[in-house]
């Protein structure tokens, strides 16, 4: 069977047993065309927690790009599910959009994740830029301080800082909607920020 017909009639998540299935052909069979869409880059492959395989089987592989997940996941402890389909081609995403996004997303466990960009985050000015044109300037400043008081974070810029301080009739923003943490009090009162994590939500960071 041809490339071009496989790619067409296994686009999606499969096992190999599904693939047998679908194409009602031998498991050898299966191997072998599995192994050809995999040699052209049409294959992404997983395990589960019981040790299956799991093939991803998409003519979007083979042209590249990457989702905010694949970046969270390469650097975080905190790792996610990639049910999520968006990518950018052309381009490397970068840290500080990649916060920005994570923030913008309301998830709890995606924020979560997202405080690991702080040990690799340089550009504080487009970091500030983008963090303005999203409205999360001082979402983004509390997240930073409640990554600093469990790892080693690079040092953001004073400016930056200086420009997101609240003002004294600021009301608190929320970075997931109704969750206040119980700690880092401190944090929450310099930003005007209600926080959604506590500390025990963080301890795979302090065993890092």
């Amino acid at each position: 069977m041809k490339i071009a017909d496989l790619t067409q009639k296994l686009e999606g998540i499969y096992t190999l047993e599904s693939i047998m299935t679908t194409l009602k052909v031998d498991r050898s069979t299966a191997m072998n065309y599995t192994s050809k869409l995999r040699k052209q880059g049409f294959v992404k492959t997983k395990r589960t927690s019981s040790g299956k395989r799991i093939y991803n089987i998409s003519r979007q592989n083979k042209i590249g790009g990457k989702s905010y997940y694949e970046v969270l996941n390469q650097i975080s402890p905190i790792k996610l599910s990639e049910s999520e389909t968006y990518k950018v081609y052309g381009r490397d995403i970068t840290y500080e959009e990649t916060l920005v996004y994570a923030i913008k997303t309301g998830k709890l466990r995606v924020v979560l994740s997202s405080l690991a960009l702080f040990k690799h985050i340089n550009n504080w000015t487009q970091l500030s830029e983008l963090a303005r044109k999203n409205g999360v300037q001082r979402q983004v400043c509390a997240l930073y301080d409640l990554g600093r008081s469990v790892m080693k974070v690079r040092k953001i810029g004073k400016q930056f800082l200086k420009t997101c301080l609240p003002k004294a009739d600021d009301t608190y923003l929320y970075i997931i909607p109704n969750l206040e943490s119980k700690d880092f009090i401190e944090i929450q009162q310099k930003w005007k920020v209600y926080l959604p994590f506590n500390k025990g939500d963080l301890q795979e960071y302090l065993q890092k």
